[in-house]
C-alpha cells in the first residue's frame, strides 16, 4: 500500500526564489506540451507521441534563447509536468470512450501563474534525499529545513513540494508501506453519519459534529470584507487574499485532524466497522450544502477505509437505499413515512427508537449480512 505523509517545510528566501522559478518552468513545460497537441489537432496532424512531445517541448527548447533558462531547474522536474499532462490526457481519453468509471473527464486547460497553489514533483531520479541533519536535500535547490512529526517508514519513491494558498510550503512523501494487521478482537461497529450529530454509533454513543466552519464564519467574514475594500492589482490585496487563505486553512486543517483522530480510535477498537454509502454530491445540491460540506463525510470514511485495510480491520459499506432510519431494528417492520423531524419513534411492536441509534443498528446488521454474503454464506434465511 502506497501513502503520503505531508510534512511543513521553511525554505529561506533564497530557496523560494528557487522554488518559484521551478514552478514557472514545470508550468511553461506544460502548457508548451498542450500547445503542441492542440495546434496539432486544429491543423488536423496525428496526436503528438509522448516521447516526440518531450524532445520538443523539453530538449530542444532548452537550445533555444526563448526557452534556455529551462536548464536553470533539475531536467526530472520537467519531466514530471509532461507526466502529468499525458496522464491528464489518457483520462480524457478513457472518459470519452467509456474505459473510466464515474463523471466525465474534461480536457486539459492551460496553468495558470495566478494560481495560488503550485507544485513540483521529484522522483527517485532526481535523487532527493534526508540529509543526517534532518533536512530536505533538493537538486539546485538546496537543502531545505523540515518540520518532522514522525520519521518515514522507509525509503519515498518521490517528493511532490507544494506552495498552498496560504504561503505554506509541505512536502508530500510517496511511501511504500506493509500492512500492520491488530489484534483481533470481537467488537463491531455501525455508524450513522448526519448533521446534528457527525456519527451516532451502534452502540449507542453520539459524536458531536465540531462544525468548523460555522464557528469560524465570523473570523472568515471580516477578512473577506478586508480583501474586497482593497483596490484590485494592489499590494495590499494580495496581503489580504493570503489572510483569507490562511483563516480557510485553519478551517481545512481541524476538521482533516479531528477525522483522523476519530477514524483511527474507530478501526484500533473494533474489529469490523459499516458505514452507509451517502451520496454527498446529492446531498451538497440541497439546501444543507454548506452544512454538509462542513462536516466532511467523504474524506472520514475514505480514511476509515484504507485505515481497515492496512490494520486488518473489515471495511463494509452499505447500499444508500437501505431504510436504515425507517426499519425497526427489533422486529423488522418497516415504517411507511419517516420524516426528518422525527428523532424518536415507537414501533407497533412496543420498542422504542432513538431515530439515529436505530439507524446505527440496523446499518450493523445489514454490514454483517453483506459481510456473510461475499464470504459465501447464503442470501436468503432458512425458512
Amino acid at each position: 500500500m502506497q501513502l503520503r505523509y505531508n510534512v511543513r517545510l521553511y525554505p529561506t528566501a533564497g530557496q523560494r526564489q528557487e522554488l518559484a522559478k521551478a514552478f514557472g518552468c514545470a508550468r511553461t513545460v506544460y502548457n508548451d506540451g498542450l500547445r503542441a497537441r492542440q495546434e496539432a489537432r486544429e491543423q488536423g496532424l496525428p496526436y503528438v507521441p509522448d516521447a516526440e512531445l518531450s524532445k520538443r517541448v523539453i530538449t530542444k527548447a532548452k537550445q533555444t534563447p526563448e526557452r534556455a533558462w529551462l536548464g536553470e531547474v533539475s531536467a526530472v522536474v520537467l519531466q514530471q509536468a509532461l507526466a502529468d499532462l499525458n496522464t491528464a490526457y489518457r483520462n480524457f481519453f478513457a472518459s470519452i470512450t467509456g474505459k473510466r468509471q464515474g463523471l466525465k473527464v474534461a480536457p486539459p486547460r492551460l496553468r495558470s501563474r495566478k494560481d495560488r497553489r503550485q507544485a513540483i514533483r521529484f522522483t527517485r531520479n532526481a535523487r532527493f534525499r534526508v540529509t543526517a541533519g534532518g533536512k530536505l536535500r533538493l537538486p539546485k535547490i538546496g537543502d531545505v529545513p523540515v518540520r518532522w512529526s514522525r520519521s518515514l517508514p522507509a525509503e519515498p519513491s518521490s517528493v511532490t513540494v507544494v506552495k498552498d494558498a496560504a504561503g505554506r510550503y509541505f512536502a508530500s512523501f510517496v511511501v511504500e508501506v506493509g500492512d500492520e494487521p491488530l489484534p483481533r478482537i470481537a467488537s463491531e461497529m455501525g455508524i450513522d453519519l448526519g448533521l446534528t450529530y457527525f456519527a451516532v454509533l451502534s452502540d449507542g454513543r453520539k459524536i458531536d459534529n465540531p462544525r468548523f466552519l460555522r464557528r469560524a464564519e465570523r473570523r472568515l467574514r471580516k477578512a473577506q470584507q478586508n480583501l474586497s475594500r482593497k483596490a484590485k492589482g494592489s499590494a495590499n490585496r494580495k496581503k489580504a487574499a493570503v489572510k483569507v487563505a490562511r483563516a480557510h486553512a485553519r478551517v481545512a486543517d481541524a476538521r482533516r485532524d479531528f477525522a483522523h483522530k476519530l477514524s483511527t480510535k474507530i478501526i484500533r477498537d473494533n474489529q469490523a466497522v459499516m458505514v452507509e454509502d451517502l451520496s454527498v454530491k446529492g446531498l451538497a445540491r440541497t439546501r444543507l450544502a454548506k452544512s454538509v460540506h462542513d462536516a466532511g463525510w467523504s474524506a472520514f470514511v475514505s480514511m476509515l477505509e484504507y485505515k481497515a485495510a492496512r490494520r486488518g480491520r473489515t471495511f463494509v459499506k452499505v447500499d444508500r437505499w437501505f431504510p436504515s432510519s425507517k426499519l425497526c431494528s427489533a422486529c423488522g417492520a418497516l415504517a411507511e413515512s419517516m420524516p426528518l423531524d422525527v428523532r424518536s419513534w415507537v414501533c407497533p411492536c412496543g420498542a422504542a427508537h432513538d431515530r439515529d441509534v436505530n439507524a446505527a443498528i440496523n446499518i450493523l446488521a445489514a454490514g454483517r449480512a453483506e459481510r456473510l454474503n461475499a464470504c459465501g454464506g447464503t442470501v436468503r434465511p432458512a425458512a
